[in-house]
């Protein structure tokens, strides 16, 4: 069944955004975990990985060493990235699993001559070895783009605006494919299309209060099954439930 909301057609993109984590590959429940153990082992042990979902999916890295020393009352450790990457890449060679129905779509583009690009808040070098477990390096060769790389990540607009810059395309002629609020006005106020995608495993049971919050955000269409968004971007047909 799918969670679309209706929405007319569009001119299709010349350039297609992607979230990696949460939506090219279903990741979010490892690195959620493996953040929270790394918070657990420096004391901060009043916040769930719930708590974690809610307030860091979708940003970058920095954004969390800011509540870590905000909780800890002093810097965050400096060598804490390093042991939450350690921890997160281990679990990747071993746990990664791509959400092969975006994969898909991702293919579907490419073969119809779309641009497709990588737009992630994890740095590069989690971009990197995410790319490679989960076998799409070459679909996306030259065109990852990291949080690492703009001043300011999600939700601000730099990465979208960047990622189109650098790839020679014009923001109103792109959109976005996120999961995540922070994603989605991000992409809002770069002036492209976003798309929400509810179809991760680590939106289950907060799935409807998700829509909620990717509609409140600004995209034009949420969904769980990528080939609602197939649809809306390259057949030119009106989307329903």
């Amino acid at each position: 069944m799918s969670n679309a909301q209706p929405a007319r057609t569009s001119r299709r993109p010349d350039l297609v955004i992607f979230d990696l984590d949460g939506c090219l590959i279903d990741s979010e429940i490892t690195s959620l975990g493996s953040l929270h153990a790394e918070m657990q082992a420096l004391g901060i042990t009043d916040v769930t990985v719930e708590d974690l979902r809610d307030r860091f999916l979708g940003v970058s890295l920095r954004n969390v060493c800011d509540f870590i020393s905000e909780q800890l009352g002093r810097p965050c450790p400096d060598d804490f990235a390093d042991r939450f990457h350690a921890r997160l890449f281990a679990a990747f060679e071993t746990e990664l699993v791509r959400i092969e129905p975006m994969v898909e779509l991702v293919d579907a583009l490419i073969a119809s001559g779309t641009e497709v690009a990588i737009g992630t808040g994890g740095s590069i070098e989690r971009m990197g070895m995410a790319l490679r477990c989960a076998g799409l390096e070459s679909r996306f060769s030259g065109r990852g783009f990291s949080g690492d790389q703009v001043a300011r990540g999600k939700p601000a607009p730099d990465l979208f605006l960047f990622a189109a810059s650098e790839l020679g395309f014009r923001p109103e002629n792109c959109a976005v494919v996120e999961d995540s609020p922070h994603g989605i006005k991000g992409a809002t106020a770069a002036g492209m299309t976003s798309f929400g995608f509810v179809g991760g495993s680590h939106l289950e049971g907060i799935r409807e209060v998700q829509q909620k919050r990717l509609l409140a955000a600004g995209a034009a269409l949420i969904t769980a099954d990528p080939a609602d968004i197939r649809r809306f971007m390259l057949d030119d047909q009106p989307v329903t439930e």
